[in-house]
């Protein structure tokens, strides 16, 4: 089963009538909306805060693209979106496949 909380939150009317849009054309209840964008809008938000930390050096692509909860791919498009330089050199490539083989061992 899983653990759920509930956030209550308030809402300027216009992001209320936006929700509502939302609902209407999804044809979904208001939690289900908001859980669903919500969802969206935290993983765009991971995957800018660890595409700049890798950008700023603190992290190597495999550690940020797992941080951030995506495929590896997924981040390098995100971060030439962003135009984030890419710092790769061929230790971050072992580094990385590394990281994939370990990821498909455990699963």
């Amino acid at each position: 089963m899983k653990k759920e909380r509930t956030v209550a939150s308030r809402l300027p009317e216009q992001m209320v009538r936006d929700l509502e849009l939302v609902e209407a054309v999804e044809q979904t209840d208001r939690a289900t909306a908001v859980r669903k964008l919500l969802a969206r809008s935290l993983e765009e938000w991971k995957l800018d805060y660890y595409a700049r930390r890798y950008g700023e050096g603190e992290l190597t692509l495999g550690r940020a693209a797992e941080e951030a909860g995506v495929s590896l791919w997924r981040m390098m498009d995100h971060l030439r979106r962003r135009k984030i330089t890419t710092q790769y050199d061929l230790e971050d490539l072992d580094r990385d496949l590394a990281t994939v083989r370990d990821r498909g061992s455990s699963q």
